[in-house]
């Protein structure tokens, strides 16, 4: 059934060619509550008429697929919290705005930093939309029915409900890929390489959630004998995807666009690169100062470490500017003791500690 939907769904996208405002995205899915479609009053305005950000496209697929919008949204707030995790340490922190774009005007940059959040916003979906079906949340898909592993010992049982990364996968890259496939933009253009750079990266970071996808096993028998064993396929943890993106990420590859419309190496002493890296088309802004062009916040008033010689260290947060030193009470649980049976109790202790903020 799901196969004939989706197919409807790709035709359906293949006669949208309107160009879309960049200044909205599907992103804005993770600033606003979802309700579950069952919760809207009949005869009230449909859904997908009510979510801010979608393309053209992506509202046709959000009327086929009304009940996957909340897992879109979730994938969403899951992506943009892993962007902060890895970025926390950077000039630019991966900072949301108050609007429909999330993440602002640096977004219009194709940058290392733009090419990252595509790929771990695509790679949000692909991880909510798999445990949704896993979950019997979707009715158009179910446990994964990925095929037996080779490896996988012969008396062990295959056909636990998995992780369904395939439907997942199949799903996200119509949805997401939807805002760039309806532009036709002229070949060897500026926003064409822009177009090509977004969908290389969607894919990216699906197949980063692809790839990490591994086989969970519990035992079974007396006693946690493990006799015997079942065995399904389970997603990995969303911080192992982050890593992995933002390996690619310190790896991105700079590309132009050819005349022939096609991406191609600034540097050709570099290998090409595969479907599962990254690659960016803009050099990244200064993301020292505050700057309304591009979008960047600047790094003022950002908390740095004194100490570090890295990114996160006040010399490199702070770009040269100096920083302010002030005191801070932190309060934390010590002096913990585990009591018979069966709690833990735990004192306040409060710590004054130096910090400092950049200028």
């Amino acid at each position: 059934m799901t196969a004939p939907r989706l197919a409807l769904a790709a035709a359906l996208l293949c006669s949208c060619t309107s160009p879309v405002a960049d200044a909205n995205s599907w992103w804005s899915l993770a600033m606003n509550p979802i309700q579950r479609p069952e919760m809207y009053i009949i005869g009230a305005q449909p859904v997908c008429s009510q979510l801010p950000g979608l393309s053209p496209g992506q509202r046709k697929l959000c009327q086929l697929y009304q009940e996957h919008m909340v897992f879109i949204g979730e994938g969403a707030r899951s992506a943009i919290k892993e962007c902060q995790y890895q970025f926390r340490q950077r000039r630019w922190n991966c900072s949301t705005v108050d609007n429909t774009s999330v993440f602002g005007r640096v977004m219009k940059i194709g940058s290392r930093e733009t090419a990252f959040t595509y790929a771990v916003s695509a790679a949000g979906v692909v991880n909510a939309i798999s445990r949704a079906c896993r979950e019997g949340e979707l009715s158009s898909c179910g446990c994964s029915r990925t095929a037996r592993p080779k490896d996988l010992p012969r008396d062990w049982l295959w056909g636990g409900c998995g992780d369904n990364v395939e439907y997942g996968y199949r799903f996200a890259k119509e949805f997401v890929d939807a805002k760039e496939r309806e532009k036709n933009y002229v070949r060897g253009s500026e926003e064409q390489a822009r177009m090509l750079m977004n969908l290389q990266n969607n894919e990216a970071g699906r197949r980063a959630v692809y790839k990490l996808a591994d086989v969970a096993c519990k035992c079974h028998g007396v006693s946690g004998s493990c006799s015997l064993k079942t065995c399904w396929l389970q997603l990995a943890d969303f911080r192992k995807v982050g890593d992995l993106l933002k390996e690619k990420y310190d790896s991105a590859a700079a590309m132009r666009i050819s005349r022939k419309g096609k991406l191609e190496l600034v540097n050709n002493r570099f290998n090409m690169p595969t479907q599962e890296d990254l690659v960016y088309v803009d050099p990244s802004p200064d993301y020292c100062l505050r700057n309304e062009t591009t979008g960047s916040l600047g790094t003022q008033g950002r908390l740095c470490n004194k100490t570090s010689e890295g990114m996160d260290g006040c010399e490199l947060m702070c770009c040269g500017r100096g920083y302010d030193q002030f005191k801070s009470v932190q309060v934390e649980r010590c002096h913990c003791k585990f009591h018979w049976c069966c709690y833990v109790k735990c004192k306040k202790c409060t710590e004054i500690v130096d910090q400092y903020v950049c200028k």
